[in-house]
């Protein structure tokens, strides 16, 4: 018989904190503090190996030689989609993952962004949210437009990790350029807590390298740093890193993910970041 795992009750995230120590990102902080995402350990009195699922995103932490820590890896909860981007945040996980998961990943880069709340150049970003093509305007998302954000493939991202527009109220925030009243830019929370949000960006590919995603992006910048919220960035590709720099984020370092595939058997190597926004 696997070893079990459990799972964690929102209340009793943050005592799992310290697994997750030097990674400054809101994914985990959302799950940490029980407002989106789940939590599971091995032991829930003396934990050795923890993971944490938010949207496509896996964390795994601890020991990994903990007995429980090839099933952490390996039995997943349905996420109802074909993919995972499942991350070692310690040492020694790696192993375990290729184990759990042969012929069924491939190693791809990512980028920490630092998390420093006093970098911004308020001026700077209200200079970028208002130089927009003609014709394009910003809009907050409201609950039409959240509805009408989840209909297509390309801004579903900017809405779907919430349960409801409710809950998007709640502990997202967002903002899109229209041109002719059609949403073809934005920025938005891919996940959102009380501290802060992770920044989701992308643009319909015909309207791109227009301005258009750095003006949302520093729309929202301001807007969260107005509400004392920070706006975390982790970015997919050295793109995401050219944008970020451009808004006043400095680049931390890489970091090695597994992007594991859920649907069918793919080959082991290393490859280019997806080509999707942060």
């Amino acid at each position: 018989m696997s070893p079990s795992f459990n799972l964690v009750l929102p209340k009793d995230g943050k005592k799992l904190a310290h697994f997750f120590s030097g990674w400054e990102d809101m994914l985990i902080e959302a799950c940490l503090e029980g407002a989106m995402g789940q939590i599971w350990t091995d032991d829930p009195v003396h934990p050795r190996a923890v993971r944490a699922i938010s949207g496509d995103f896996c964390f795994l932490a601890g020991d990994p030689g903990s007995p429980a820590a090839s099933a952490l890896a390996s039995s997943l909860p349905e996420i109802g989609k074909d993919f995972l981007l499942m991350i070692p945040c310690s040492p020694g996980w790696g192993p375990v993952i290729e184990a759990a998961w042969p012929g069924r990943y491939t190693k791809i880069l990512r980028y920490a962004i630092h998390r420093e709340p006093d970098a911004f150049d308020r001026q700077h970003l209200a200079v970028l949210a208002k130089r927009l093509p003609k014709g394009a305007a910003l809009c907050p998302i409201n609950h039409v437009l959240y509805e009408r954000l989840l209909t297509e493939e390309w801004s579903r991202d900017f809405c779907s990790n919430f349960s409801s527009w409710e809950s998007y109220r709640t502990f997202g925030l967002g903002f899109v350029a229209l041109m002719e009243g059609k949403p073809v830019s934005g920025a938005s929370s891919y996940v959102g807590c009380s501290t802060g949000i992770e920044i989701e960006v992308d643009t319909r590919p015909e309207y791109r390298r227009q301005g258009l995603a750095a003006a949302c992006c520093a729309r929202l910048i301001l807007e969260c740093l107005n509400r004392g919220k920070y706006p975390s960035w982790d970015a997919a590709n050295l793109e995401s890193v050219a944008l970020a720099q451009k808004l006043g984020y400095h680049l931390a370092h890489e970091y090695l993910t597994y992007e594991l595939n859920l649907s069918t058997v793919s080959s082991n190597q290393v490859r280019p970041p997806r080509s999707a926004g942060t």
